[in-house]
């Protein structure tokens, strides 16, 4: 049976970590590479790094940060923001990720995943997708730059063209949930994960183990990732993982 994996995420602003609710009102969180360093130990079972701005602000992901992250972990870590093309995939994979994830510049380009996935492996090719409810719509719908920008992408459909193209996994964050924790869209994330044939990460709404291992029986999501909750040490990815054994989750 495959493990469950605890995911915690930098949302790195300005060279430092950073957490808003539904992608606003950021507050600081502290230096990226202490953080790192906390979680490596913690034993979390990846890292997830995003500079949150880039794409938006049209600039490239700070790599000496990334370098400096990547020297304190000997977990795998994922890395996105303002990648835009094979030059910047493998500039970010030599500063020491193990993954990238590509979110504005794959819907833009498509083409892009297949190109990261030919030359690196599907395995390093992470499509991230910022995902909110139209109540208009009745369906879920891909937002880009930072969930500034509405598509006309449909969420699940998307996510089955993204695994077509080349991805080895998707980030799915609920933009609606984010910040929240209140709890993961389970709807959203079960819709994707039931579509797919790859890896799913359910991202927005964590607030406490439970959440997560809601997300990953209701969901049926394949990690949980969390920013917040371990930023500001409401709980830790010690407790999380020692709650989800006590139940019977098969984690790492």
């Amino acid at each position: 049976m495959i493990t469950k994996r605890i995911i915690p995420c930098l949302d790195v602003k300005d060279g430092r970590v950073v957490k808003g609710i539904q992608f606003l009102e950021l507050k600081d969180a502290g230096d990226p590479v202490e953080l790192a360093e906390v979680y490596d130990k913690e034993g979390a079972d990846e890292l997830v790094f995003l500079d949150i701005s880039a794409s938006h602000e049209g600039r490239k992901t700070m790599v000496d940060v990334v370098e400096r992250v990547a020297a304190k972990l000997a977990i795998p870590f994922t890395v996105g923001g303002g990648i835009n093309h094979l030059e910047d995939m493998k500039t970010i994979l030599r500063a020491g990720a193990d993954k990238v994830s590509v979110n504005t510049a794959a819907v833009l380009r498509p083409e892009l995943i297949a190109e990261g996935a030919a030359f690196f492996g599907s395995q390093c090719i992470v499509v991230a997708i910022d995902a909110k409810y139209d109540q208009d719509e009745g369906k879920y719908v891909v937002y880009t730059h930072g969930g500034r920008k509405k598509t006309d992408l449909e969420v699940v459909s998307w996510a089955k063209e993204a695994v077509q193209r080349g991805a080895g996994e998707i980030l799915l964050t609920s933009m609606d949930s984010d910040g929240e924790k209140n709890g993961f869209d389970h709807r959203l994330t079960k819709l994707v994960s039931e579509a797919v044939p790859v890896p799913v990460i359910a991202s927005g709404g964590a607030g406490n183990a439970a959440h997560m291992q809601a997300v990953f029986e209701e969901g049926e999501a394949d990690a949980a990732l969390a920013a917040s909750i371990f930023h500001y040490k409401e709980t830790s990815v010690k407790e999380v993982k020692a709650y989800l054994k006590e139940r019977g989750v098969n984690i790492r």
